[in-house]
This record gives structure tokens, C-alpha cells and sequence, in this order.
């Protein structure tokens, strides 16, 4: 290493004018290091302070990272990895800044190596063998739901779903999962909508939603069909996927409440809508999450879930635990106190529930 552009703050320096001890020393480009040196080369503890905020500590060894090493990225998020001479060679483990686990596996020469698995905020998760570049791309790449049982189970490309089948996860075994392939299954690929395409196959059933939901007539006067929990389930359970075609909040703004009755926010940019004549099952049933019903006191809410045939989308998750039958709803979050306006941003309909709420929250 070339000291000439560093700047050194040391204890001591040797006969060489080197590093020798604990040092703080600071690069043309910004980086910084606080550690040990030995006669110029890093060797004991150590911490690298990069100039996009992110650091890497670790043990060193003539100036290379040995073993157990902590990268906590720009934006809190951290990975924990073992390193010989300075690369990531071994067992990986990676969280975000919510210290959620993210991904698991293997490095070879920094690169992500043979089977890995990435978690999803949501609690899905793809696994698989990822190939040379460290992308889960491949035929025998799987997504897993929440349930850590249901999967899709074939072909990938850098985690995109290309060609499926469902698939039971049977087991792990020292990080490799095991599937078993659902006679009869259809072929399921990523599928995300459009601003004029729900969806190429509209009747196709989201597997993992059919085991947990269906649709029946509401037990909430006038509301027409709701969604029914098709078995008991805990708190914090995924029961449903809210499907649509994406358009903009500009166009969900300018229109009639009238045709906005099935509409959801994904982001600032896109709303998620499941308009006419998709709003019966009987023409589109991909997804039902769209038949929850509001409810000021409800067992569920929205959530941001990144489904493997739709994209990015939300999901219906319980808040409590619910009862087999029990129907599912949540609150359509519409704004009570708009700026400029007297009174909620809302349907006719729902501001006279809401009167009636806050009347009997009165009492």
C-alpha cells in the first residue's frame, strides 16, 4: 500500500515512518480506517468508515480480513459474513435495518454461492441454487408463501417467476429445501398487471389464498358480498392478495366515488383498482382481497406484499386472531380531515357510518 496520499494519526510509527499501533488513517478517496497496525499492515481489530456512510469491522491479518466480518450498510441494514483474505468465502447471514433476516447462504469470492434464501419483509421467501453471477436464476428456484409450506416450484430468472408449478416445501436439511410437486398443478408465471390488463389468466386462483379465504354474502348491512375466513388463524397471518389494474392517483381523483369503489393506494404513484365487470368472480377471481369490507373496528388491515405472479401489491393480514367463518375487514383509511374541506374525503356512505361510530363512541 502506498502511504503518500494517506493521512495518519498515530500513536507511533516505526523506523519506516509506517503505522505501528492503534491508527486512524484517512484516504484520498474519504474512507477511513481505526485499527491495529503492524509495522504498516493492518493485523487485530479493525473498522473501515466508507465515504457513503457505510462501515466493515472485523479481525485482520497482514492487512486482510480474516473470519467473522459486520458490514452495516448506508441505511442501518447488516451482513455478517465469514472472510478469507478479505473476500466473503463461507456462511452469510444479512438483515435490514428493522433487524429483519433478509438472506441466508453462501459466498464464494464475494459473490452469493450454491443454494440461498431471500426473505421477504411479508414473510415470503425465494431459495434456491444461484447461478455464477449470484442470481436466483435456474430451474429448481422456488418461492415460498408465509406459510413456510405452500411454494412454486421451476423455472426462474433473478428471481423472477418464469415458469412454475405448486409445490409442498417437505422439509429443510442444513439450509436445502426439499419440494414435492402438487399433481395436476397448473403452470404459474409472473403476471403483473397493467393499466388495462388485471391479468392474461383472470380465473386462475391464487393457491395459497384459496386455502384461507372465500367469498359469501356480507353479515355488514348493505355491503353486498364480503370475505370469510375459510379456517381459524392467528394474528399477523396473510389471508388475501388485493389485485388490480394500476392506474394513477390523478385518474382516481378526477373520476366519480362511484368508480372508485374498489380502489387502493399501492404507493404515491399507482392505485391498484379492481373495476367493472372484474369485480364479480365469476370474470375474475385471481385475487379476492378487493371483497374485504370496512369496518372502524376491524380484525385486519392492508399491507405491502411482493407476490410472485403479481408483483407488488397488498395483502389483507389479520391484526388478531380470527375464527373459521368469521368475515375479514379492514379500515378503507379515507381521510377525515382534508385540507379545504369540511368534512371527510370520503362516499356518501361511509361518512354516514362514520357519524354513526363516532355517535355511539359517545356514549
Amino acid at each position: 500500500m502506498s502511504w503518500q496520499h494517506c493521512i495518519c494519526t498515530t500513536w507511533l510509527l516505526d523506523d519506516d515512518g509506517l503505522p505501528h499501533g492503534f491508527c486512524t488513517v484517512t484516504y484520498s478517496s474519504t474512507d477511513r480506517f481505526e485499527g491495529n497496525f503492524v509495522h504498516g499492515e493492518k493485523n487485530g481489530r479493525g473498522k473501515f468508515f466508507f465515504f457513503d456512510g457505510s462501515t466493515l469491522e472485523g479481525y485482520y491479518v497482514d492487512d486482510a480480513l480474516q473470519g467473522q466480518g459486520l458490514y452495516t450498510y448506508e441505511d442501518g441494514g447488516v451482513l455478517h459474513g465469514t472472510h478469507v483474505d478479505g473476500e466473503l468465502n463461507g456462511p452469510a447471514q444479512e438483515y435490514d435495518i428493522d433487524g429483519r433476516l433478509i438472506f441466508k447462504g453462501q459466498y464464494k469470492d464475494n459473490i452469493r454461492h450454491s443454494v440461498c434464501w431471500i426473505y421477504y419483509p411479508d414473510g415470503g421467501s425465494l431459495v434456491g441454487e444461484v447461478n455464477e453471477e449470484g442470481e436466483m436464476t435456474g430451474e429448481k428456484i422456488a418461492y415460498v408463501y408465509p406459510d413456510e409450506k405452500l411454494a412454486y416450484y421451476g423455472r426462474f430468472i433473478d428471481g423472477e417467476m418464469i415458469e412454475a408449478k405448486l409445490a409442498t416445501l417437505t422439509s429443510v436439511e442444513e439450509g436445502k429445501p426439499h419440494f414435492e410437486l402438487v399433481p395436476g398443478s397448473p403452470v404459474y408465471s409472473f403476471d403483473k398487471s397493467t393499466s388495462s390488463c388485471i391479468s392474461t389468466n383472470a380465473l386462475l386462483p391464487d393457491p395459497y389464498e384459496s386455502e384461507r379465504v372465500y367469498v359469501d354474502a356480507s353479515l355488514i348491512s348493505n355491503a353486498g358480498e364480503g370475505l370469510f375466513s375459510k379456517i381459524a388463524a392467528g394474528s399477523r397471518t396473510v389471508m388475501s392478495f388485493y389485485n388490480g389494474v394500476r392506474i394513477t392517483h390523478q385518474e382516481v381523483d378526477s373520476r366519480d366515488w362511484a368508480l372508485n369503489e374498489n380502489t387502493i393506494a399501492l404507493d404515491d404513484e399507482t392505485v391498484i383498482d379492481v373495476p367493472e365487470p372484474y369485480n364479480h368472480v365469476t370474470k375474475y377471481c385471481a385475487s379476492l382481497g378487493h371483497k374485504a369490507n370496512h369496518s372502524f373496528t376491524p380484525n385486519c388491515i392492508y399491507d405491502p406484499f411482493v407476490h410472485p405472479r403479481f408483483g407488488p401489491v397488498k395483502c389483507i393480514r389479520t391484526i388478531r386472531a380470527v375464527e373459521k367463518d368469521e368475515e375479514l375487514t379492514v379500515a378503507y383509511g379515507y381521510d377525515h380531515n382534508p385540507i379545504g374541506q369540511n368534512g371527510p374525503e370520503a362516499p356518501e356512505w361511509y361518512q354516514v357510518e362514520l357519524k354513526a361510530f363516532q355517535a355511539a363512541q359517545q356514549k
